[in-house]
């Protein structure tokens, strides 16, 4: 890392993208002490300004030579202004200082795009679901664990499209259920539904089915955990964009499981979610253009009416 790099990882696949970001920690290399080398710094795209991200960038540390910039949500970069700011900065970050752009979408603005060597872009998509099921029966092989058909098609059902929640919830049924016993369908939704961490996707399948009561609940628990209303805001955003692509495939008539796979919509259960989207919103504008206007609303609030401002706009989406 003695020279500046910038990476630019796309796509809805969050395990091997995660993975792909924990291999270029891991190329800092460490001290003897087994303390990372390198200076890690996390921003959200819409959170804080470009011109303070490229002058914490530009300017170099008293503490570490190498340092790491993970700029997250860059879809949120479309002022003319703001791209002219970044470019420069994503072609030359400078001396010791490697900077990833992590983004679900996957396409970004071109300027964006061509500012990243393409040696250094990767579009990480979504398994496909026998890829999926042999994931999910290999890991439990490898904790030593039995699953049943019944028990796979549960999990792949339940949780989230990508490595990383398969990884997650994986494991907690592995580490609650042990090896003594067969796991099946209703030990997985017994287990999970103990245990399940609400997300933007969960938040979206609740608005999505009017459930203005849970939907609160969600929202309520994801700002409980900390999680910043541009990152909830950015995860709703992407799903409504998947609901443009899911009512244009069934507009079409092209609605196979091949088709519905390619958009990242290969699950029967959030299938089921953006079928209930699709007869709440005709298309996803007019829901787009709302969270627009709460993604600029919370911005310049500055924190201090995220509660009232979250709660108004899932009032808006849900009811």
């Amino acid at each position: 890392m003695a020279s500046g790099k910038c990476f630019l990882f796309l796509g809805p696949e969050l395990g091997e993208k995660l993975d792909a970001l924990e291999a270029i920690r891991k190329s800092s290399g460490r001290r003897p002490d087994g303390a990372a080398v390198v200076e890690e710094t996390s921003f959200y795209a819409g959170e804080t300004p470009v011109s303070q991200i490229v002058s914490i960038v530009k300017n170099g540390s008293l503490f570490s030579q190498a340092r790491l910039f993970i700029i997250k949500n860059p879809e949120f970069f479309k002022k003319k202004d703001e791209i002219e700011l970044l470019v420069p900065c994503l072609e030359n970050p400078g001396d010791g200082v490697t900077l990833v752009l992590l983004s679900n979408e996957t396409r970004l603005d071109k300027r964006i795009e061509d500012a990243v060597p393409r040696e250094q872009k990767r579009i990480f998509w979504e398994l496909f679901e026998n890829k999926k099921t042999e994931w999910v029966v290999s890991f439990f092989r490898r904790e030593g664990c039995r699953i049943d058909e019944g028990g796979v098609a549960a999990i792949l059902e339940l949780v989230e499209n990508n490595t990383d929640a398969l990884r997650r919830e994986c494991g907690r049924l592995a580490f609650f259920l042990g090896k003594e016993k067969i796991i099946g369908s209703g030990d997985v939704e017994q287990c999970l539904s103990h245990t399940r961490e609400e997300s933007p996707f969960t938040l979206f399948a609740a608005v999505a089915r009017g459930n203005l009561s849970g939907s609160l609940d969600i929202a309520r628990a994801l700002l409980g955990a900390k999680q910043s209303p541009q990152a909830i805001l950015a995860g709703l955003a992407w799903c409504l964009r998947k609901l443009r692509d899911y009512v244009a495939l069934k507009e079409a008539g092209t609605t196979g499981d091949f088709e519905f796979k390619k958009i990242g919509l290969g699950s029967p259960k959030v299938r089921a979610d953006y079928t209930e989207a699709a007869r709440r919103w005709k298309n996803a504008d007019k829901p787009l253009a709302t969270v627009a206007e709460y993604e600029y609303l919370f911005r310049s609030s500055g924190g201090d009416f995220e509660q009232i401002l979250m709660d108004t706009l899932i009032y808006r989406l849900a009811s």
